[in-house]
């Protein structure tokens, strides 16, 4: 089986909630501005529970947010 990377659209969904910031969204999920960062940016995959408290915040599906995408 190929390796996999977690992509995510959580910058998009941001912006479109009012253009959240990073640190806002930190605080409703209970985390670091800095986690939100890393997870952006790909160098950090979520936890399910955090996965799940993100996808919340934003009235989507965890499947809406995060994806998988294969190393080539």
């Amino acid at each position: 089986m190929a390796k996999s990377l977690i992509g995510n659209h959580v910058r998009k969904f941001r912006f479109h909630h009012n253009e959240m910031t990073q640190q806002q969204l930190a605080d409703q999920v209970g985390v670091t501005r800095q986690t939100i960062v890393a997870i952006e940016k790909g160098n950090y995959s979520p936890s399910l529970e955090l996965a799940l408290r993100i996808a919340r915040v934003f009235g989507a599906t965890v499947e809406e947010i995060f994806f998988i995408e294969n190393e080539q």
